[in-house]
């Protein structure tokens, strides 16, 4: 028989690679607030721990995993109550589930959480975050591997993925500014990272799983890179580079919208993954190509 998994919070980006993934290997039950045209969608809110554990027990899934947050930085800095609400107080609760049901709990955390001050960091280095959303993922992760019985927590990069419709990200809102007619896009030049495409994450994070190698993970694509670089790339993937021109600029410039402090580096290295020969991430650039040709190609 079929194992069966329980996915929260699977209503984004990385919650549809999940459930392309898994779907012919896993009997699911995906939930989310927000469930759309999504018929593998069933409601719930997690912030209800009554529900949600009620939901979950129903279930007896042989794992659960913990997707959804908040995770737009301006909001969770100006909705405190809520962010730790959603990105602490659930991860707890679900903790306690995993832990009365006796199965593992997957908890997916981000690069976010280190302050950079330095280039890159690996899934050893301390981390110390800046902002009430980087501190709530942080407490989380935390909790998450001093409590659950058997835990996998996945610290991911600059997430692609999703599509026009799911990605909420740096590369969804360049492609809205090409669709929209902009000649001129104006990109940082001083925020360092680490792009993580959804499917290759998923992939990746089934191993830890399927070998059953508990503990807290850097996984994101290989290869480090700026936010100047991917938007080149994405030009130059959708040959525009006659037709659009880019400005490097500092992130003040944009301090109005985006006056949240995010750190300088969020470079991480997959140095666990390498030790135990399980790092199957490919190249930044390869997964953008495949990105960007399959989901964005035919709207430009």
């Amino acid at each position: 028989m079929k194992k069966k998994m329980y996915i929260a919070g699977c209503g984004g980006m990385l919650g549809d690679a999940f459930y392309k993934f898994y779907k012919n290997k896993y009997i699911l039950r995906c939930t989310d607030k927000d469930i759309k045209k999504d018929r593998w969608l069933a409601y719930l809110d997690f912030n209800n721990f009554k529900n949600y554990k009620n939901d979950v027990t129903k279930f007896k899934p042989d794992i659960l995993v913990h997707l959804g947050a908040l995770t737009d930085l301006e909001y969770c800095e100006t909705n405190p109550e809520e962010t730790y609400l959603t990105n602490y107080i659930s991860v707890e609760n679900a903790t306690y589930i995993a832990n009365e049901l006796n199965i593992p709990l997957v908890f997916i955390s981000t690069a976010g959480i280190f302050d950079g001050k330095k280039k890159e960091y690996d899934d050893w280095d301390i981390p110390n975050p800046l902002c009430h959303y980087a501190k709530s993922k942080y407490q989380a992760e935390i909790f998450v591997s001093n409590n659950a019985k058997r835990s996998i927590v996945c610290r991911a990069g600059w997430m692609m993925g999703g599509g026009i419709n799911k990605d909420k990200k740096f590369i969804n809102l360049i492609i809205k500014q090409i669709i929209n007619n902009k000649k001129i896009l104006h990109i940082v030049n001083d925020k360092l990272g680490t792009p993580t495409y959804t499917h290759d994450f998923v992939r990746n994070l089934d191993l830890l799983i399927n070998n059953k190698y508990w503990g807290v993970y850097n996984l994101v694509c290989q290869d480090v890179t700026s936010r100047y670089e991917v938007a080149k790339e994405i030009i130059k993937l959708l040959n525009l580079e006659k037709k659009i021109k880019i400005v490097k600029v500092k992130s003040s410039y944009f301090k109005k919208d985006y006056f949240v402090k995010r750190p300088a580096s969020e470079r991480l290295i997959n140095s666990k993954l390498k030790l135990r020969n399980l790092d199957i991430m490919r190249n930044w650039k390869i997964c953008l190509k495949e990105y960007i040709y399959s989901e964005y190609k035919k709207l430009i």
